[in-house]
């Protein structure tokens, strides 16, 4: 059994190393514009809450509907509803291209909580401290706020980032190519066990690298 498992990997050896190049570019630019976006969402989400530093109870309840909103459709049921949007953005809603645009809509608000909670550990003490000094409110944020909370917002950005590398495999549901393109298309309608054990590996490797890198790195931050 072992022996037909390696036969099988060997013979479909140059489609995983093309599906797994394509899941790492579906991954690393969707990280790229979800990561942004999610960022600014959640810093907006912190101060505009009553009592912070731009408090506005309007802008705060409006944002917090709308990420709640869409964080709240399943990935599948979102990236077909999305389909004349994406189309719009990319002019495809097949592919790489084409499964970028409905993933950086699912992972963006997905981030902006998990940030903006990483953003919220940041101790108001300090904040009121800079203020004292006189800190203007840009300087609150990007000396306070994100600097504080640097090892928060990586363990933040590796989960968003493991729930989009799952994002990517569901993605291939509907031909997007990557890992889950080829589970489905070789290891289920062809019935090829091994093609979707191989595949489940590659995945469960990419997640236990990512989650390493991550963890490795908000330690050297608490470190500082």
């Amino acid at each position: 059994m072992l022996g037909n498992f390696f036969d099988s990997f060997a013979e479909f050896w140059d489609l995983y190393v093309q599906s797994m190049r394509e899941t790492g570019i579906m991954v690393v630019y969707s990280l790229v514009i979800s990561a942004a976006i999610g960022l600014l969402l959640g810093i907006v989400l912190v101060v505009t809450r009553p009592g912070h530093i731009y408090a506005n109870p309007i802008v705060y309840q409006v944002m917090n509907i709308i990420i709640n909103v869409l964080r709240s459709l399943p990935f599948i049921i979102l990236m077909v509803a999305i389909i004349p949007f994406t189309k719009w953005v990319v002019g495809t809603t097949i592919g790489v291209k084409g499964a970028i645009v409905p993933l950086v809509v699912y992972t963006a608000p997905y981030l902006a909580r998990l940030l903006e909670s990483a953003l919220l550990e940041v101790d108001r003490g300090v904040i009121e401290a800079f203020q004292s000094m006189g800190a203007t409110h840009r300087q609150i944020i990007t000396r306070v706020l994100l600097r504080e909370a640097r090892p928060s917002l990586v363990l933040g950005l590796t989960i968003g980032t493991i729930s989009l590398v799952g994002a990517s495999a569901m993605a291939g549901v509907v031909g997007a190519g990557g890992l889950g393109d080829v589970a489905i298309r070789y290891g289920y309608q062809r019935w090829e066990p091994n093609v979707m054990i191989t595949c489940v590996l590659l995945l469960i490797l990419w997640v236990q690298i990512v989650q390493s890198l991550g963890t490795a790195i908000a330690k050297r931050l608490r470190k500082r």
